[in-house]
């Protein structure tokens, strides 16, 4: 058990209306935003901190460009006035962004990660979180990815991507838990 005390801060990654496009295949765990919404409502019940992280492609032609309506956060994830809104433009929530600064002005918090998708941003993110030295962690059943294909062609499906992606950040990066695991 994990407890949510008065130095933890939710951040939430790209949770995105572009990524309901059907083009992008198939996705595992569709709960992942029903259970991010329950742990807005946990931290903010709490008083805790919760930012919120968007991608903003520079590509005109990309759904997640900025103007878009597929850029907005999905509704059941939406942030509330007051919480902190950071617009990234590559994998890493850290680059290019003042994520870290804000991290560090708040006491080198613990940071638990949820989003889109496990295996980009949310894996790149956390890597860099926990090379940074911050105790992260990452909540699984709050986070979902999509099919992939292989250079060789084969499809590897979305819940052996998450997990794989998981197992590699666990105990190296952060420490995966599950939503039942905080108090």
């Amino acid at each position: 058990m994990v407890e949510i005390n008065e130095n933890s801060v939710l951040v939430i990654i790209d949770v995105q209306k572009a990524w309901l496009d059907p083009s992008l295949g198939q996705r595992n765990n569709h709960n992942a935003e029903l259970v991010i919404s329950k742990l807005i409502d946990r931290f903010r019940e709490k008083g805790r901190a919760i930012i919120h992280v968007r991608h903003g492609s520079l590509n005109p032609d990309s759904i997640f460009r900025e103007g878009k309506t597929t850029f907005e956060f999905k509704d059941e994830v939406k942030p509330i006035h007051g919480e902190i809104v950071i617009t990234k433009h590559v994998n890493s929530a850290f680059i290019g962004t003042d994520l870290e600064s804000r991290l560090r002005n708040m006491g080198d918090p613990s940071v638990y990660y949820v989003g889109l998708v496990t295996d980009h941003c949310v894996s790149t993110t956390v890597r860099m979180s926990g090379n940074l030295g911050f105790k992260s962690y990452v909540i699984e059943d709050a986070c979902a990815t999509f099919d992939r294909k292989a250079p060789n062609g084969r499809v590897i499906p979305a819940e052996e991507v998450h997990n794989i992606n998981l197992a590699s950040l666990d105990q190296e990066f952060a420490e995966v838990i599950e939503s039942k695991d905080l108090i």
